[in-house]
C-alpha cells in the first residue's frame, strides 16, 4: 500500500492516514502493516514519529526526516504549541459548543487518571426518522473537537462521559447505532478524522497548516444528511 502524502521535505514529511492502521509496531498487536514502516519504505528513508493517532482514527499525521527535526516537532507538540482538530460524528445532539475536563487513564486497564481537556463546538446535526434505540427518532451531530491534552482515545472516552458516543467506536460506543450506521449507510470505521494540524516548521518556523483528504465515508454521510463541507 501507499500511503497519501500531503507534504514532504527535507525536514518533515505530513500523511492522510488511513483508519484501522496502527502508527507502529507493538507487542499487543500481529498486524504487519504500520505506518511508520509502510513510510520509510515508500520514501526511502528514515523517518521519526513525533505524535500518535490511534488505530482507528484516520488523518493528518506529521513525521521528523532527522533527530533535529523531530525533536523540534515533538517539543511543540508536548508544549501544546499545535492546533489539533478533529472531526467526529457523535450520537444525539451535542451542544453548540462546550469543555469537557474529566481525567483519562493513559493506560487501558489501570494507571493513574491525568488531567484531559477537549474542546468542541457542532458543526451540523440531523434528526433521522428511525428507532435506533429507546426513542422514535434518532438525533447525530457533527462535531469540531479540539484536545487540549493528549491521552489515549481521549476524544472516544470524554464524548462517552457526555453520553454522546462516537459512531463506529467499538469500544466506547453504543453498539445498536453502531450497527444502524453499518447497515444504512456502510460505515464500518470509527467517524473519527484528524481534520487539520497546524504547527511551525521546525526549519524556517513559518507557520504551516494541512487538512485532511476527502474520505469516502464522511462524503456519503454529507450527502446523505445534506451537509456543506463548504460551510464547515
Amino acid at each position: 500500500m501507499k500511503l497519501p502524502i500531503l507534504h514532504i521535505d527535507d525536514q518533515l514529511a505530513v500523511i492522510h492516514k488511513p483508519p484501522g492502521l496502527l502508527v507502529h509496531r507493538s507487542a499487543l498487536s500481529r498486524d504487519r502493516v504500520f505506518v511508520l514502516q509502510t513510510l520509510r519504505d515508500q520514501i526511502g528513508q528514515r523517518v521519526w514519529p513525533v505524535h500518535r493517532l490511534d488505530r482507528a482514527t484516520s488523518g493528518v499525521m506529521v513525521f521528523g526526516l532527522d533527530p533535529a527535526s523531530a525533536r523540534d516537532l515533538a517539543g511543540q507538540f508536548e508544549r501544546h504549541e499545535v492546533t489539533k482538530e478533529y472531526r467526529a460524528l457523535a450520537r444525539g445532539w451535542v451542544e453548540s459548543e462546550g469543555v469537557i475536563d474529566h481525567p483519562v487513564r493513559d493506560d487501558a486497564e489501570g494507571g493513574t487518571p491525568q488531567a484531559a481537556i477537549t474542546h468542541y463546538r457542532r458543526l451540523a446535526q440531523v434528526e433521522l426518522p428511525v428507532a435506533v434505540d429507546r426513542y422514535p427518532t434518532s438525533r447525530y451531530s457533527l462535531v469540531a473537537v479540539e484536545p487540549l491534552t493528549g491521552r489515549r482515545q481521549q476524544i472516544r472516552r470524554h464524548f462517552k462521559h457526555i453520553s454522546h458516543h462516537l459512531i463506529g467506536d467499538t469500544t466506547h460506543g453504543n453498539g445498536r447505532h453502531n450497527r444502524f450506521f453499518r447497515e444504512c449507510y456502510g460505515i464500518h470505521r470509527l467517524m473519527l478524522t484528524a481534520q487539520r494540524l497546524a504547527f511551525h516548521h521546525p526549519t524556517t518556523g513559518e507557520a504551516v497548516t494541512f487538512t485532511a483528504l476527502p474520505e469516502p465515508e464522511w462524503e456519503r454521510l454529507m450527502e446523505a444528511f445534506a451537509w456543506d463541507l463548504s460551510n464547515l
